[in-house]
């Protein structure tokens, strides 16, 4: 077990903590944090498990595992946020997660690998694949509140619709997303064989890893409703929006595994893993989770469209633009990584002012 891991399962102390705190009804601000905290871990042994039951039951199956369960830990928080009726800090959520791993997973990745090494490369074709899906997210992003500003007295139900119709679209194109990169153009990504290079070869108890994999997912959801539960009085206390915690505190929670798994990769010199967990991960956000809930809220009667904030419209714009332009070239330096991470510090900064 590396230092990573060993850290990590330690972490997993919060979890009865977060447990305690809540049952002895302490201050929201600590429930809040012992929360986040515990759900760091349970992200980690989420992803572990879902990497090690994809290597037994093959890279087809494995695929479509790591795509469901790539982002769980964000999809977990948003279902249970948008079951306690705060669509707003789910829709931040989402915004986030997407800014998140352009800017700040990228960034970090980039940045160190770029220390590391004066310049490193990854296949500018699927760079160039991946800008133009990025660029159908933020038009699908963009069209409700266009719809909205062109028209006079638009009832919500009309933009209801619309995400509906928007939100199957979407899954359709992922999925077909995943037929391409997994069957017919599968040598266009990362191989199979490289991934599992970077992990030691073992043994892998299926029935052990699926049973982690329930357990936790349980544990998450349940963390999950702590963590929401706190979120309007913990936010209030510290003087935060309920936009900057949705767009900057809570992907920390649930995308930090990530962050350093993006990191690992690129100062091992495998910057295109780096790029596929990053740019991949936002793309499972647009294209899967984001539908998934437009859909969830319909069935448990707590309605979710695709009409955002406009500011945050604006940042996703600005993030994809900027990751856009520093990997079509399938190059990256030091600089490029500073840059990004420049940009997410900027945003984050607005978005604490904004009102």
């Amino acid at each position: 077990m590396n230092k990573k891991d060993l850290i990590l399962r330690s972490m997993l102390v919060f979890v009865p903590v977060a447990i305690t705190v809540q049952f002895l009804h302490l201050n929201a601000l600590v429930i809040f944090i012992t929360s986040g905290l515990a759900i760091i871990p349970l992200a980690a042994l989420i992803a572990e498990s879902t990497e090690e039951i994809a290597e037994v039951i093959g890279p087809a199956f494995g695929g479509l595992l790591n795509a469901t369960f790539g982002n769980a830990t964000e999809m977990i928080i948003s279902i249970v946020a948008l079951r306690a009726g705060l669509v707003d800090v789910v829709k931040a959520s989402l915004t986030g997660a997407i800014i998140a791993n352009l800017l700040f997973a990228l960034g970090l990745a980039t940045l160190f690998g770029g220390l590391r090494f004066k310049e490193q490369v990854f296949p500018p074709a699927v760079a160039r694949l991946n800008a133009s899906s990025l660029t159908l997210a933020v038009i699908v992003l963009v069209t409700p509140a266009a719809i909205q500003l062109t028209s006079k007295g638009l009832e919500i139900s009309t933009l209801n619709n619309f995400s509906y119709v928007a939100a199957i679209l979407l899954l359709v194109f992922y999925c077909l997303m995943l037929l391409f990169s997994m069957k017919t153009h599968k040598d266009f990504y990362v191989e199979d064989t490289e991934i599992a290079l970077t992990k030691e070869a073992h043994k892998v108890n299926l029935w052990l890893q699926v049973t982690i994999l329930l357990i936790t997912t349980v544990v998450l959801v349940f963390v999950s409703d702590i963590l929401v539960e706190s979120l309007e009085t913990a936010t209030s206390t510290l003087g935060l929006t309920s936009l900057f915690t949705g767009v900057i505190l809570i992907p920390i929670f649930g995308g930090i595994v990530e962050y350093i798994t993006c990191v690992t990769f690129a100062v091992k010199n495998k910057m295109e893993l780096a790029v596929a967990v990053a740019i991949g991960s936002s793309l499972q956000i647009a294209m899967f989770v984001a539908p998934i809930l437009v859909i969830v809220g319909f069935i448990i009667g707590e309605p979710m469209n695709l009409r955002f904030n406009l500011f945050e419209l604006v940042a996703v714009a600005m993030a994809v633009v900027s990751t856009n332009s520093i990997s079509n070239d399938g190059r990256s330096n030091w600089l490029e990584g500073v840059l990004l991470l420049i940009t997410y510090a900027v945003l984050g900064v607005a978005f604490y002012f904004h009102p």
